[in-house]
């Protein structure tokens, strides 16, 4: 096991995506946000089925961060119940996954 979690959160528009993918790299909770445009969501909220554009965020962080990340991302979400899943990445190219264990640390704090 790496040890590197991949954590899935949806966001209203493009300028809040943004805004909350740099807090968490900003301070090393993420090692990278990638943001996709235009996700198309079907779900209920108050007992009615909705249908939204919202945009995905897929954040590279660790196992130890996670914790530190989802209590960061609910103080700056904008949904009053944010999704906030983690995956777990089985396998992955090892450089790459050391280089989010390495931006991830929590000494990296300023």
């Amino acid at each position: 096991m790496s040890g590197a979690l991949i954590v899935f959160t949806t966001l209203p528009d493009a300028a809040t995506a943004a805004s909350v993918a740099r807090v968490l790299v900003e301070e090393h909770l993420a090692a990278c946000v990638s943001r996709v445009p235009a996700v198309a969501s079907t779900y209920v909220w108050d007992g009615a089925v909705h249908e939204e554009t919202e945009l995905l965020l897929l954040i590279k962080t660790t196992r130890e961060r996670f914790e530190a990340l989802r209590e960061r991302l609910l103080a700056v979400h904008p949904y009053e119940l944010p999704e906030i899943i983690a995956v777990e990445a089985a396998a992955g190219h090892a450089p790459y996954l050391a280089w989010i264990a390495d931006s991830t640390r929590a000494d990296r704090l300023p």
